[in-house]
């Protein structure tokens, strides 16, 4: 049976990293993955992050399973970090939450509830999104349709052509929006045009699906929900996807969630045994180690206010090197405006390369980023953001 199988695609993102590692270009430079690298173009584990594997290996009695829906304690933190401790959506016992494998698991069993739940609804997607979004929803044989929401020849958010698309969604469709950090471009909403998509999805009886997977990468934790809030108010039912890879630096632990907010408590008990099912059928339960020490740190007052400077530290930094990487191009007589990335937040920024120029840049510079032009900001520093400046000025002059 083996003997016909045929290779697959290596994947438009991961599959870059083998390439990389085969480049012999002392002078390579790897902007691909979404992974955040300190100055030292390493991705360090944080304090807070061993102080809390030092008190669970002091404390932890048992490997025994986890429940379906994983740490009761993290399924009561995620929606206070989510939303805001007190969120009246909270205090009514709308929010549920299971605990996933990272934010693509939560994806995916959103992916396999809405199927098996809702199996005419579309999910309705960024152009352009993260790549391994219609993978996932392909997978969970769910229907997938695109809304324009980035203006390539302004470098900012389309918002006229991305309203007017929503205002054509179906009630009962998905419509799935990046809560901050828009991957692949760095161009977010502001908070009154939040609240105008708000208003949009609520008259047209449209679900909001957020992939949440950077907050605290942008403004900050409490800046960076703020659209999620908004929705979360002015909607009676949202579905976030949450991930603690980023802002944990914990990517392969694999830490995740999925929170529902339903129009009441019986409704949200009802979809959190929905949820479970789907758990179930999918990986049974969820991991342990990773959840505990988010747990930790957001349970310990210490821990919390360390992890919140660390944070803060990697956001800077990204920030940082934003602005270098703007400033050198600007001052290279670029004939164009490169300050545009000045506006975005987050890892990611699209260069407005086209393909055939990336493969350029990696032929010619060993300078790697994805098809589409994103690079990862926090793989740049001291020592090769002058060179990844005028790379990219040598293709674009």
């Amino acid at each position: 049976m083996f003997q016909s199988v045929k290779p697959a695609a290596p994947d438009a993102i991961l599959g870059l990293n083998e390439a990389f590692k085969a480049d012999s270009n002392a002078t390579k430079v790897n902007l691909t993955v979404g992974i955040y690298a300190n100055a030292e173009g390493e991705t360090p584990i944080l304090n807070c992050v061993k102080a809390a594997e030092q008190k669970l290996l002091a404390e932890e009695s048992t490997k025994r399973y986890l429940g379906i829906d994983g740490h009761p304690q993290y399924a009561k933190q995620v929606p206070d970090l989510l939303l805001g401790a007190g969120h009246a959506a909270i205090a009514a016992d709308r929010v549920v939450s299971v605990q996933t494998p990272g934010g693509t698991g939560a994806l995916r069993v959103a992916g396999d509830w809405l199927a098996t739940t809702f199996p005419e609804s579309t999910v309705w997607l960024s152009t352009p999104t993260w790549p391994n979004h219609p993978n996932i929803f392909a997978a969970a044989h769910v229907e997938t349709k695109s809304y324009p929401y980035y203006d390539t020849q302004k470098n900012e958010v389309d918002f006229p052509a991305l309203c007017d698309s929503l205002t054509k969604v179906p009630a009962n469709d998905v419509v799935l929006l990046h809560g901050c950090c828009h991957n692949p471009t760095g161009a977010d909403l502001t908070v009154e045009q939040w609240q105008e998509i708000a208003a949009i999805l609520k008259a047209r009886q449209a679900l909001p699906l957020v992939d949440f997977a950077y907050q605290g990468f942008g403004e900050g934790i409490e800046e960076d929900a703020a659209g999620l809030r908004i929705l979360a108010t002015e909607l009676d039912e949202l579905i976030i996807c949450s991930s603690f890879s980023k802002n944990f630096g914990l990517y392969r632990e694999r830490v995740g969630a999925l929170t529902v907010v339903a129009g009441d408590a019986a409704a949200a008990s009802a979809v959190l045994s929905r949820l479970k099912k789907s758990v179930r059928a999918n990986y049974s339960n969820p991991p342990s180690h990773g959840a505990s020490i988010v747990s930790t740190v957001l349970s310990d007052d210490s821990l919390r206010t360390m992890w919140l400077e660390e944070l803060a530290d990697m956001r800077t930094r990204i920030q940082s090197v934003r602005g270098q990487l703007a400033s050198i191009v600007t001052a290279m007589d670029f004939p164009g405006d490169f300050e545009f990335m000045n506006r975005q937040r987050g890892m990611f920024s699209l260069t407005g390369l086209t393909p055939d120029q990336v493969q350029r840049l990696r032929d010619e510079r060993s300078v790697y980023i994805v098809n589409n032009g994103r690079l990862n900001l926090a793989g740049l520093n001291e020592q090769n953001v002058q060179y990844v400046a005028e790379s990219i000025v040598s293709l674009l002059s």
